[in-house]
């Protein structure tokens, strides 16, 4: 593993870029980042009571909307690539598809009154404001979730599973299955705080989320995530909080050594089984090919100034962050629905864009010092959800060797790294059988 200097001279592991997937007062119309508004600005003494939870719903100004649209006419887009397909990077008729959408036909205020549906609020944790979605079920007895997401998503991806895990009787399950959902956005992302000091990397997060556990008054409850959400949801499975019983990831760390190693350039793999060389292949493809934004976000975030400054620029780093996602944007785009649609994927830029976390949102990427895919030492009990087009498929004996208390494994047929987003219902009922036992022991 190799080892470079940051500018304050602490070490950070070069290879601990086998980190990410794919892997953050009204506005005068003048003002190009809008903030989103509370629904009822907190009076001074809520505000100074740090421990506060405030209600908040989302109200983006139409000067942001305007200037956006503004934005967008304005593109200067370069010449078109010199390949037939994505080598290159994301194709220009691609995102000029997406351009002519954006601008055009498509309407943030769907998004927004979606996202007011559900109760939102913010608290202060450890010097930063996090923003949440608390959904409470109807039925009794119902195991809190709290549900992460991660780059290049935000709160959005899971809001397709919310009402299948709260209201389980509408989706093919009984009241038994019943969850309450918690959905923070991370620091430096989506409504949630950008931090001002140094120090918010998962470990940190993980802390922050086991506080938001305890003001919400929660003695027992469960975590789920992929991407930063898995990160974030293995640290809290390392820390084990009081009251954390167990985690279900979409993304979960399990390379071996030996696939670690050749993935920094060691000797090949060999004796693969099927499901292991299909994973080593989607990995030496990733780090071979697309693990680009990743590099960037983790060595130079400062740099990225474009994806605060052009919506088009934003939306094309987002796009191309794994190697199914110009697939499936060309298929959306094409007219096509891919468990995706047009709408989904520009409310999800959107949100980025008027909420001016493209940059922030990278940060995360150059304060994690973890090696993203290798094991981390969990020994609570862990569920597995392995999804196809994700960067990789973990198979079943890697997540056996790295969580030894794995109560639940499920390899898909269909889904990527979107997975609440792309596939909820297949989400959601790995989810019930997964954490079903656990209930019996709260």
């Amino acid at each position: 593993m190799s080892i470079t200097k940051t500018a304050t001279g602490s070490e950070r592991p070069r290879h601990r870029l086998l980190i990410v997937a794919a892997m953050n007062s009204a506005v005068a119309a003048a003002c190009l980042l809008p903030m989103p508004l509370s629904a009822a600005p907190p009076s001074a003494e809520r505000v100074s009571d740090d421990t506060a939870i405030r209600p908040f719903s989302v109200s983006i100004p139409d000067a942001a909307l305007a200037d956006l649209r503004r934005r967008i006419a304005a593109t200067r887009w370069p010449t078109r690539e010199l390949v037939a397909d994505d080598t290159q990077g994301v194709r220009l008729a691609t995102m000029q598809k997406l351009a002519d959408y954006w601008a055009n036909q498509y309407d943030w205020r769907k998004a927004e009154a979606n996202l007011n549906r559900y109760p939102q609020f913010v608290t202060r944790i450890d010097g930063v404001d996090i923003h949440f979605i608390h959904v409470r079920s109807k039925h009794a007895n119902a195991l809190p979730v709290i549900i992460t997401h991660g780059w290049p998503g935000s709160i959005i991806e899971q809001l397709k599973i919310i009402d299948r895990l709260t209201n389980p009787t509408a989706h093919g399950g009984t009241p038994a299955d019943a969850f309450d959902v918690i959905i923070p956005s991370l620091p430096g992302y989506g409504f949630s705080g950008k931090p001002t000091e140094l120090g918010w990397d998962p470990q940190r997060v993980a802390r922050a989320w086991a506080t938001l556990m305890d003001r919400l008054e929660y003695k027992s409850y469960v975590a789920q995530g992929g991407d930063w959400g898995d990160a974030v949801n293995e640290q809290m499975a390392l820390q084990k909080p009081k009251g954390l019983l167990s985690i279900h990831t979409n993304m979960p760390g399990t390379l071996p050594d030996t696939i670690s190693a050749a993935l920094a350039g060691g000797p090949q793999p060999t004796g693969l089984t099927a499901d292991e060389d299909y994973a080593w292949k989607q990995l030496d493809f990733f780090y071979k090919n697309r693990v680009g934004y990743a590099t960037e976000m983790g060595a130079r975030p400062q740099t990225l100034y474009g994806l605060d400054d052009s919506p088009i620029a934003l939306a094309a780093w987002m796009i191309d962050h794994d190697p199914e996602s110009q697939k499936l944007i060309d298929r959306v785009f094409g007219g096509a629905s891919e468990g995706l649609t047009r709408d989904d994927i520009l409310d999800n830029i959107s949100l980025y864009w008027l909420t001016g976390t493209g940059l922030s949102s990278g940060r995360l990427f150059w304060e994690s010092k973890l090696a993203f895919f290798a094991p981390k030492g969990v020994t609570l009990p862990v569920a597995v959800s392995a999804f196809p087009d994700e960067i990789y498929t973990a198979p079943e004996s890697w997540s056996r060797k790295a969580f030894p208390n794995l109560i639940f494994y499920k390899r898909h047929d269909k889904g990527g790294h979107f997975a609440a987003w792309e596939q909820p219902q297949a989400l959601v009922e790995d989810m019930r059988e997964a954490f079903r036992p656990l209930r019996e022991s709260r």
